[in-house]
């Protein structure tokens, strides 16, 4: 098994991570390269097993899956997949494989590319299923439970791993109750959230929680997330009201 990633030092804030399934070595890092210099965030990796490591680790924004892997059957891994999540599928697949494709598509797939491809058009469909996936927030709301992660400024809360990862991919530890603050934060960013809310939204509650345990959690995660804490531009103090959490958040399901 071979994993290749590489990290995007330039470029959105908050890069797509593109899961890339295939089990030919050289377009594993053709892919991980151009995809890698084009915006996007890259995991590359050879079989199935990999594959659902990979998904159950990180918090991937879009699958790019070779239906022909050996000994594997690529469409019951599409199938399993969409089971887990509705992350966005596009399919790898030969000329002389329109059932498989056509299967693909029926079984929840988003769009396919057939070998041989260009890397540019591969992009050109990544970025168009991307866009159709940017959820309204009405329909955000209903799926609370199916949310994966948080990202915003470049950092990622993975609320499978409940990790928080900073913008240089440091993993950044957190108490539990930092951890649920800072999820409850981020499922309701630039609205003022008073101490109660917060106290019922991150179920801080025990023998001795009072009001001002908020405010010593705020504290200790603007330690953690703030360039300057005594300046925060993450987690503001709304005076008489509450915090707000100002930077804008992207959800993934």
């Amino acid at each position: 098994m071979q994993t290749v990633q590489e990290p995007v030092p330039t470029g959105p804030v908050n890069p797509p991570h593109i899961l890339v399934v295939d089990d030919d070595p050289a377009l594993r890092e053709l892919l991980a390269g151009y995809l890698g210099d084009n915006e996007c965030r890259v995991t590359a990796v050879a079989d199935g097993r990999a594959l659902f490591e990979a998904f159950d680790r990180e918090a991937i924004d879009l699958v790019v899956l070779d239906l022909r892997l050996p000994g594997e059957d690529g469409l019951m891994l599409a199938r399993r997949l969409r089971e887990r999540a509705p992350v966005p599928i596009v399919l790898l697949t030969g000329k002389a494989e329109e059932a498989d494709r056509v299967m693909g598509l029926e079984l929840g797939a988003d769009d396919y590319v057939t070998k041989p491809f260009s890397p540019r058009e591969l992009l050109a469909r990544i970025r168009a299923v991307l866009r159709r996936y940017r959820l309204p927030a009405q329909v955000a709301a209903v799926r609370d439970e199916q949310r994966r992660a948080f990202r915003f400024a470049g950092w990622e809360l993975n609320l499978r791993t409940r990790r928080l990862s900073a913008p240089d991919g440091r993993r950044i530890e957190l108490s539990n109750q930092e951890f649920n603050l800072l999820a409850a934060l981020c499922a309701a960013p630039q609205r003022v959230l008073s101490r109660d809310q917060l106290l019922d939204l991150s179920r801080l509650h025990g023998a001795e929680v009072y009001d001002r345990t908020i405010d010593v959690q705020i504290l200790r995660l603007r330690r953690k997330l703030e360039a300057n804490p005594s300046q925060p531009a993450l987690i503001l103090t709304e005076r008489g009201a509450g915090y707000l959490f100002a930077a804008p958040v992207e959800t993934l399901y």
